[in-house]
């Protein structure tokens, strides 16, 4: 079986030297990960070997009880640019699956580690599982790396009183913690899409909008008001006033939307553009106006709000 999976920024090729290598699923690329990410990078420069991040993908828990998948905190994309961004020179996506989920431990690190990379040191978070029933352990890793030749390193993923989690990012992000869950990832949360036709109501009063259709796979906050920023491509980060939610003041909205106002610029045209959202605090919740003209005065407040939290 094919146990690669290609996507941007990262190759099916197996490591062609030596390396130092970090496994996980690495959702959100929070700081612990961060943490491991910066120590594979040293290590493997004093070796002069290559750093090395392999993720899994789909989720785990996705393939092995679906209805308890987690949301995701990253598209797939976004967390191979996260990995390559915070240390690692070469990134590979284990394309996970039921069959796999089968392999023993033993049959894990002889096709993974031992077969594909090269390793000469693996660091992974200090409760990382692996193998059939997640039998396998960081000692199991010791005892393959001593017959194998790897050293092995669990590592604590924590920092300034508080443990670092994906689980931890989105529970914060539920309830609507955007600080708590920055805290955590090291940088604001973000949501990805592509911008799509909406129904014009924006622009019609006064506040052109990119609208990004919410994936409620995704971790995605409470509905609301929010100020932070829409990215493009290029890394162009502009100020903005964004609304989650299906607009309640106006009837027949479909589905949850994220609605970003990017402040002082009225000339863009972002149809069919990738972009990320960034949240960086909320303003209020959604509620309903009992008329267009108190939405407009609110949508007011709301701009010069979003624009004292980002100035």
């Amino acid at each position: 079986m094919a146990i690669w999976k290609a996507t941007e920024g990262a190759s099916t090729d197996p490591i062609g030297g030596p390396s130092v290598v970090t496994i996980g699923v690495f959702d959100g690329v929070h700081r612990g990960h961060q943490q491991v990410l910066a120590a594979v990078r040293s290590r493997a420069a004093a070796r002069g070997a290559t750093s090395v991040a392999v993720t899994f993908d789909p989720h785990p828990v996705a393939v092995l009880a679906p209805d308890k998948a987690p949301a995701r905190l990253t598209t797939l994309d976004r967390r191979v640019e996260l990995l390559h961004e915070h240390g690692a020179e070469e990134v590979r996506v284990l394309a996970f699956s039921a069959e796999m989920s089968a392999w023993s431990p033993q049959e894990f690190i002889d096709r993974v580690i031992v077969d594909q990379t090269h390793c000469q040191e693996l660091i992974v978070g200090e409760n990382f599982r692996f193998g059939r029933r997640a039998a396998g352990t960081v000692e199991t890793l010791h005892e393959a790396g001593r017959t194998a030749g790897f050293a092995v390193e669990g590592w604590v993923l924590a920092g300034d009183g508080q443990v670092f989690s994906s689980t931890r990012a989105r529970r914060a992000i539920a309830g609507g913690d955007l600080a708590a869950a920055a805290s955590v990832l090291g940088r604001p949360h973000e949501i990805s899409g592509t911008v799509t036709p909406g129904d014009r109501r924006g622009r019609e009063l006064g506040f052109p909008t990119a609208n990004v259709p919410v994936d409620e796979s995704y971790a995605v906050p409470p509905d609301g008001v929010y100020a932070g920023r829409l990215v493009r491509a290029g890394r162009e980060r502009l100020p903005a006033a964004i609304s989650i939610g299906t607009n309640p003041t106006f009837e027949g909205v479909a589905g949850r939307r994220v609605e970003s106002y990017v402040l002082d610029r009225d000339d863009l045209d972002l149809y069919g553009e990738a972009v990320r959202v960034e949240l960086v605090e909320s303003l209020r919740p959604m509620v309903a106006f009992d008329s267009v003209d108190a939405l407009v005065v609110q949508m007011e407040a709301d701009v010069a709000a979003a624009r004292r939290v980002l100035d």
